[in-house]
């Protein structure tokens, strides 16, 4: 039994993860995977610290700050910094166990972590938040780096709150480098960053939409409800607009703006303004349109007959009873703009009515796939910054949209490979992407030695050269097993399958 506290969102991106690997042909043709698995659960580190400061009446502030390196098989850790009071443990190691596959899937070289700090940035002054930012800074400078760990922003943090950060890196560490991304256009940053999550979540889409109706269709003339109203929402819509869609929804915490069914949606003006808002931290509710705002509410039981669905606010947003509603009101396509934006039960029924109605279901994409764009241009913004080189906003943008097909391609194949599905069925793209990742990530820990499984042929030639005190034959029905639980602690990381293998020691702090 663990001695660890509950944690409800790591468990819940591990038992989806894992839960799609027991349900494939994964472990049946690869078993030695389910060791693998329990070790990736594990973080490599864990950096926890106090982040002490003074508002603005002169008085001693503090929070706790946070970075969860999780995995650096694949290249340093990437992923981004989140400011809100309801950041803890449980929601950045869900955080980061999903950067892990994600950033696997762009098929850049980036690992996997994700930080932060329950500091809320609302109600706070400029002056107060660029205090937090030297101070938060001043203590994670010493665990990251451009070859070891890169951050990048998330809630609460935006280019502004990076150049602050940036600037506190250079002056403890007396290094110009590409320690953050997401930086300022003048000073390191790639064009297309701000727009690339959004831009990418939609190029996703499109292939789905190619994919399913034979390339006859497209986003013209798609109706498109979009939750949130942060950087992903504002440029998926954009974009949408941009193909021919038309936008019937945005939303915040506080409630959602739904556009009536006869209008033509949302205007990139009306967009426009509405970003402006978010810079100056205000609510929805001080937008200027005719259009209905329903307080306290999520937008997917109000928007009546819409194509596609894009959850781009936070995780957990679209529930069971919320997925079977936009499944009655034609919804055929729902990919998420957030990391793990709909709640387990959502998926199931997005899943099975897949499975019933073939090829014309809802068909759904997993955020570790779908919102991929975002890291993908950090992870160019970081080569850029490797190579003083700086790429013109086409170069990004069609960099961009070359790795989100491949992206989509990936899953594809790969749900085909290990969840055949069904004559006239959709591939499971939520198995695809977890698949595609995983083993990548897999495949590399094990050449690096971050986990081992001799196989049954390996043992058998190692006693047959050892007949005398040869350690008794294994016992096959162990490949048999199910999937672990998440593993709690160190030692059951690393833990050998073979007698003879003294335990590799784990990863321990550098600072």
């Amino acid at each position: 039994m663990s001695n660890l506290a509950p944690e409800p969102e790591f468990e819940q991106a591990y038992k989806e993860l894992a839960s799609t690997l027991e349900n494939s042909s994964l472990f049946e043709k690869n078993p030695e995977y389910k060791k693998a698995l329990e070790v990736a659960a594990i973080p490599e580190r864990v950096i926890q610290f106090r982040v002490v400061w003074e508002d603005d009446k002169g008085q001693c502030q503090v929070n706790r700050g946070y970075r969860v390196q999780f995995n650096s098989a694949l290249g340093p850790y990437k992923g981004g910094l989140r400011f809100h009071p309801t950041v803890n443990l449980s929601i950045l190691k869900f955080l980061g166990f999903e950067q892990i596959f994600k950033n696997a899937l762009t098929g850049l070289q980036m690992g996997g972590g994700k930080g932060g700090a329950d500091f809320d940035p609302k109600g706070k002054s400029d002056n107060e938040i660029r205090k937090f930012c030297v101070a938060f800074m001043r203590e994670l400078n010493k665990h990251i780096g451009a070859d070891t760990d890169v951050p990048a922003g998330d809630i609460g943090v935006s280019p502004r709150e990076i150049g602050w950060m940036f600037g506190t890196y250079r002056a403890e560490r007396n290094r110009w480098e590409g320690v953050l991304t997401g930086k300022g256009g003048a000073w390191g940053g790639s064009l297309i960053r701000p727009e690339a999550t959004g831009y990418g979540l939609v190029y996703y889409v499109e292939h789905m939409i190619k994919y399913a109706s034979g390339g006859t269709q497209s986003f013209k003339d798609k109706r498109v409800a979009i939750s949130g109203s942060g950087n992903v929402a504002q440029y998926a819509a954009l974009k949408v607009i941009e193909l021919g869609g038309t936008v019937v929804s945005l939303s915040d915490s506080k409630g959602c703006i739904v556009a009536p069914t006869d209008s033509k949606g949302f205007t990139p003006e009306l967009i426009a303004s509405i970003a402006q808002l978010k810079v100056q931290r205000k609510p929805l509710t001080d937008a200027s349109h005719d259009f209905k705002y329903i307080e306290g509410a999520r937008p997917w039981t109000h928007v009546g007959a819409v194509d596609v669905v894009l959850p781009s606010a936070t995780q957990n947003e679209v529930s069971g009873e919320e997925a079977q509603a936009l499944i009655a009101a034609g919804a055929k396509f729902i990919a998420e703009g957030s990391n793990m934006g709909c709640t387990q039960d959502a998926i199931d029924a997005f899943e099975a009515h897949r499975k019933s109605e073939k090829g014309d279901a809802i068909w759904y994409a997993p955020g570790k796939a779908a919102n991929a764009g975002g890291v993908a241009v950090s992870g160019l913004e970081m080569a850029q910054n490797s190579a003083r080189l700086r790429w013109s906003a086409e170069e990004v943008d069609a960099k961009l949209r070359g790795i989100m097909e491949d992206c989509f391609q990936n899953c594809l194949t790969t749900a085909k490979e290990y969840v055949a599905p069904a004559e006239g069925e959709f591939p499971s793209l939520v198995a695809g992407a977890n698949i595609a990742g995983f083993s990548k990530v897999a495949a590399a820990m094990r050449d690096q030695g971050d986990w081992w499984s001799w196989s049954l042929a390996h043992r058998v030639l190692v006693t047959s050269t050892q007949p005398t005190h040869a350690p008794p034959a294994p016992n096959t029905a162990s490949l048999r097993t199910n999937f672990p639980a998440p593993p709690t602690t160190p030692e059951q990381a690393h833990k050998p399958t073979d007698p003879d293998i003294t335990p590799q020691p784990a990863h321990q702090a550098t600072h």
